[in-house]
């Protein structure tokens, strides 16, 4: 199978092309390279790998990177609230508009498998917080970046399933873990890399819930969906993720803690209103495609740990660490 993977140089997706390409599938990567192609050299070395330089925005050029591929991982985007509101009309350009015409642009080229990143940030505040959200829950985006998912989550599930490719919508938990391209302006990572390398942390609304998933359970959920009958997943909308890793701001704060000797100073920050506050539920791809995950928190939190010990993360400031 030859897999298109938009924003393959990003942080998520230069894990997802490696272990596409570990799993033997042909993999193209198209990306603008906003944040460098260092993520990418390494690849060059394998035969099934090519890369399309582009703006994902230019029909041109996602006309060219789809050429001949069996099925598209949509990953490109502008991730993230902040970098969104930063950018809100380069984010709905890029995330909403660009999403749209590129699946258009696939249905045309006759690709048969459109897997679509999407994120649980799209369920907001919980109506209820004794209860999980399912993928069957009443989805309550509170920032653009999550409007634009929704937007292009419905466009495309609203899509006769006639002559256009079978559409899977992943909507990931939040992600931490080691990367070719790391990321410091996530919860798990940024609370890591700070209180090991300041010794202090200032945490807003410890008590509100999120899921987590290691990068690399994504990767691993994205090829077993690609591998997966098309009865299967077809039309499906899935959270990706584990149960167990349901965590509140402050009990990620203690796993954190628990692993650094030296005792660090915490400010907490009471919040009665955070605008994003929900627990979810992943029984959906634990029983019916039967994924689970092969890192915990504790894990990432691990490995952050050692990288940061043993130098191999150093200028923590650098802004290509964040979007």
């Amino acid at each position: 199978m030859r897999v298109l993977v938009t924003g393959g140089a990003g942080y998520v997706g230069s894990v997802v092309a490696r272990w596409l390409l570990r799993g033997g599938y042909e993999v193209r990567v198209l990306d603008s390279l906003l944040y460098g192609g260092s993520t990418l050299l390494e690849l060059y070395n394998d035969d099934n790998f090519h890369f399309i330089y582009g703006d994902i925005r230019s029909a041109e050029v996602a006309k060219k990177a789809l050429d001949g591929v069996d099925a598209v991982v949509h990953l490109a985007a502008i991730v993230g609230d902040p970098a969104c509101a930063r950018q809100p009309i380069l984010a709905r350009e890029v995330n909403l508009n660009a999403s749209l015409q590129l699946f258009e642009l696939a249905r045309h080229q006759g690709v048969g498998r459109f897997v679509f990143a999407s994120t649980c940030s799209n369920y907001g505040k919980m109506a209820d917080p004794s209860q999980y959200v399912t993928e069957e829950s009443e989805l309550r985006p509170i920032s653009l970046y999550a409007e634009t998912k929704v937007a292009v989550e419905k466009a495309l599930l609203d899509e006769p399933l006639v002559n256009c490719p079978a559409v899977t919508v992943l909507r990931f938990a939040t992600i931490f873990g080691l990367s070719p391209r790391m990321r410091f302006d996530l919860t798990v990572n940024e609370f890591t890399m700070q209180l090991l390398t300041q010794r202090k942390l200032v945490i807003y609304g410890e008590q509100f819930w999120r899921p987590y998933i290691h990068v690399r359970d994504v990767g691993r959920a994205i090829a077993l969906v690609l591998s997966t009958p098309l009865e299967k997943v077809s039309g499906q909308v899935i959270n990706v993720g584990d149960v167990g890793q349901n965590y509140q701001k402050g009990q990620i704060v203690d796993l954190i803690c628990a692993q650094i000797a030296a005792k660090p100073e915490l400010v907490r920050v009471h919040k009665e209103e955070d605008p994003r506050d929900y627990r979810v539920s992943f029984d959906k791809i634990r029983q019916e495609l039967g994924f689970r995950i092969t890192r915990t928190v504790e894990d990432g939190i691990r490995e952050v740990i050692d990288a940061i010990n043993q130098n191999v993360l150093t200028d923590f400031d650098s802004p290509y660490y964040r979007n």
